[in-house]
């Protein structure tokens, strides 16, 4: 009988990638909602490929590595953005028609509801993960708030608190890269 044959895993960790394309484009589309920068088609071409596109194939790419967190976060936050850029430039071209503040609404809560059961699995995992999830679940609460209740004033905290967000994944995935190249923890994560 023969005996199989066992490769280590030698692919690289896609992590980082996928948390610099969430965090950088998160980072942008919020200093809009702070009200410090325009909607532009910089934000939207970071949601399509970077926030959307590079975040699927870092999913994808967990995928191979066996890590389910992995795999169904990056995959669903890189749609996130493809979705939320469609929704955005669908009714400009005529596609389809805008969406209405009570299905803006649903879309940002039910976004919230999905991240609070991330949230929970974080619990497992290191300090950095579990706050980047933790503000990804209360940014997406504000974001629904403040688009049901046309209050300009939330919009703006659900902008400092997103850019607040954005920069932790950031910094997560700068973290991770560099801890790596050092061999030591350059930059601490908070493990259990």
């Amino acid at each position: 009988m023969p005996q199989s044959l066992h490769i280590p895993d030698q692919t690289a960790n896609p992590a980082p990638l996928g948390l610099l394309g969430f965090g950088m484009t998160t980072v942008l589309l919020n200093l809009h909602n702070a009200g410090a920068i325009e909607l532009s088609a910089m934000i939207l071409a970071m949601g399509i490929f970077y926030g959307g596109i590079a975040q699927v194939i870092a999913g994808v790419l967990e995928w191979k590595k066996g890590n389910t967190f992995g795999t169904v976060a990056f995959t669903s936050y890189g749609m996130f953005w493809l979705t939320l850029v469609a929704l955005l430039i669908l009714p400009k071209l005529g596609l389809a028609e805008a969406a209405s503040v009570n299905s803006m609404t649903a879309y940002l809560a039910m976004w919230g509801i999905f991240t609070a059961f991330l949230f929970i699995g974080t619990l497992k995992l290191n300090k950095a993960t579990q706050f980047i999830f933790g503000s990804l679940t209360i940014l997406f609460a504000l974001l629904a708030i403040g688009d049901y209740t046309g209050n300009a004033i939330i919009k703006q905290i659900a902008g400092i608190e997103g850019v607040i967000c954005g920069a932790s994944a950031i910094y997560t995935a700068m973290a991770q890269i560099l801890n790596e190249m050092y061999g030591k923890t350059v930059m601490p994560l908070g493990n259990k």
